[in-house]
């Protein structure tokens, strides 16, 4: 794209402490209700990156300065059709609000301990899950399998980025909002760690701030065969989610069981953008679109095998990549084959293979791509050796991935004498691409902020492999400053 044209190509909250105490002595030699009041002398403290506050309408600008003359009307722009130059798109959808979605899928991606599927040989011989709050703790169940390395692809730029689910949820239910015991050291029993009937929001809460996106699945509706009875309790829905994350929205629908009225109620619900199900679908060719994907079905597959979706993903990557379907897969519990799965896509599509795959929550990628197609990029000449680039991102409600690839052609890496940015920018990572270079522009608002959190968090326990990984990982994404370069300093 040449100089000035409009681009239209074919993507109480930040810190919120909940105490939590006995307030009798309970005898722990007997079960305990894994719903029931947390475990003594431990006070969970939660952290809510504060989404009700992200930048909107942002407008980047990159000031490139070269070590020879540049001309602008040379510069070609274009943001591409998948984030990172990316090959072939994965989604994955985990319906049913259910806890493996934290303890194992998020855990395992995030390089945490996993709460392994095999059922524990004590006298009640179950699988054992955990919470947030006992991740905070470490009180973990003693079945769990030690944390192992991160799951992800990378920017192009030598910058990690984590695979991202999608978890449903069910705001009405009263379980999410059941207390999580934490009880540390204690032995006698396991029961704090019996699986719940779904997640808390402690855990959501948690999974959002590393980058899961969140979907409506069932409501409390009596008659899920009526539309009008869905789309009144989509609102009570949305009110809870919004009050429970700190005013976090949900803008995705992940169709239940079938049932079209979801569909159709969505379709009257206006905070609901995008949808997937596994019926009356579209299927979607990444590099195929040409529209924002506003209101459509898109189509995935539901399996509780994770092998069955070895094949269709090395089918598809036989075909030019213009011809690749996006891969979208939908699951309930998760289990250690799926944790063996998620890496086996890391080791064969990720960053520690030939890392050609992006692997986003189905609202990252449904915002990028509205970012293609309705955002604009321009250039202007400075002086004869500098040009500066204007990337405009329009949002819509409950817009939280205010980021996007540009694709810089008429000047190499080489050339650059300097890249900056305006302040809008917060997270920035270039280098060399094709017959140019590729610009990683995010424009969230607390993301020096979010890292902060997470240096502080593992300055509290430095012992923890995982916490430091976490650290490293969000400072990775900021753009380079001198209070970056701090917080490297302090995660050495």
């Amino acid at each position: 794209m040449k100089l000035n044209i409009r681009k239209k190509i074919v993507l109480p909250f930040i810190l919120c402490s909940v105490l939590v105490s006995c307030v009798e002595k309970k005898d722990l030699s007997r079960p305990i209700d894994p719903e029931g009041p947390i475990g003594p002398e431990f006070v969970y403290k939660s952290y809510l990156y504060p989404f009700d506050k992200e930048v909107q309408n942002a407008v980047a600008e990159i000031t490139i300065q070269a070590n020879k003359e540049i001309n602008a009307n040379n510069i070609g722009l274009e943001i591409p059709y998948l984030k990172y130059n990316k090959s072939w798109l994965l989604m994955l959808t985990q319906d049913d609000c259910v806890q493996s979605t934290f303890c194992r899928t998020w855990a395992a991606i995030n390089g945490h301990p996993v709460s392994s599927s095999e059922k524990y040989p004590s006298p009640d011989m179950r699988e054992l899950y955990y919470d947030a709050p006992h991740l905070q703790a470490n009180d973990l169940p003693p079945s769990v399998i030690s944390a192992s390395g991160t799951l992800g692809s990378s920017d192009g730029n030598g910058n990690e980025v984590r695979f991202a689910i999608t978890t449903t949820l069910l705001p009405e239910a009263k379980w999410m909002n059941a207390a999580v015991n934490v009880n540390k050291d204690f032995v006698e029993n396991y029961s704090r760690f019996y699986r719940k009937t779904g997640l808390v929001w402690n855990s959501v809460i948690e999974m959002l701030n590393y980058g899961t996106g969140i979907a409506f699945h069932n409501v409390a509706a009596d008659n899920e065969a009526s539309t009008s009875d869905i789309l009144k309790h989509y609102g009570i829905a949305q009110d809870s989610i919004n009050k429970r994350l700190s005013g976090r929205g949900c803008k995705m629908l992940a169709e239940p069981n079938g049932l079209k009225a979801y569909v159709t109620a969505a379709q009257q619900f206006p905070d609901i953008q995008t949808m997937v199900a596994q019926t009356g679908t579209e299927r979607l060719y990444p590099f195929k679109v040409t529209d924002d994907l506003r209101g459509v079905l898109l189509h995935r597959t539901i399996n509780e095998t994770p092998s069955s979706f070895k094949a269709p993903i090395e089918t598809q990557l036989q075909n030019d990549k213009t011809e690749r379907e996006a891969i979208h897969i939908g699951v309930h519990n998760t289990d250690n084959q799926w944790v063996e799965f998620l890496r086996w896509v890391n080791k064969t599509y990720g960053k520690d293979g030939d890392d050609s795959v992006w692997f986003p929550s189905q609202e990252e990628y449904y915002e990028y791509n509205y970012y293609r197609i309705h955002g604009t990029i321009s250039v202007e000449q400075v002086d004869k050796n500098t040009v500066k680039i204007r990337v405009e991102l329009p949002s819509e409600k409950y817009f939280y991935y205010p980021a996007t690839t540009l694709n810089v052609t008429g000047i190499a890496k080489e050339d650059i004498a300097t890249l900056s940015s305006n302040d809008a920018v917060t997270g920035l990572s270039y280098g060399n691409y094709e017959d140019g270079i590729s610009v990683n522009i995010d424009c969230r608002k607390y993301l020096y902020e979010h890292a902060k959190h997470y240096v502080e968090y593992y300055e509290k326990d430095k012992s923890n492999s995982s916490r430091k990984a976490d650290a490293r990982y969000f400072v990775s994404m900021l753009k380079d400053s001198s209070k970056k370069t701090e917080l490297l300093n302090r995660i050495k």
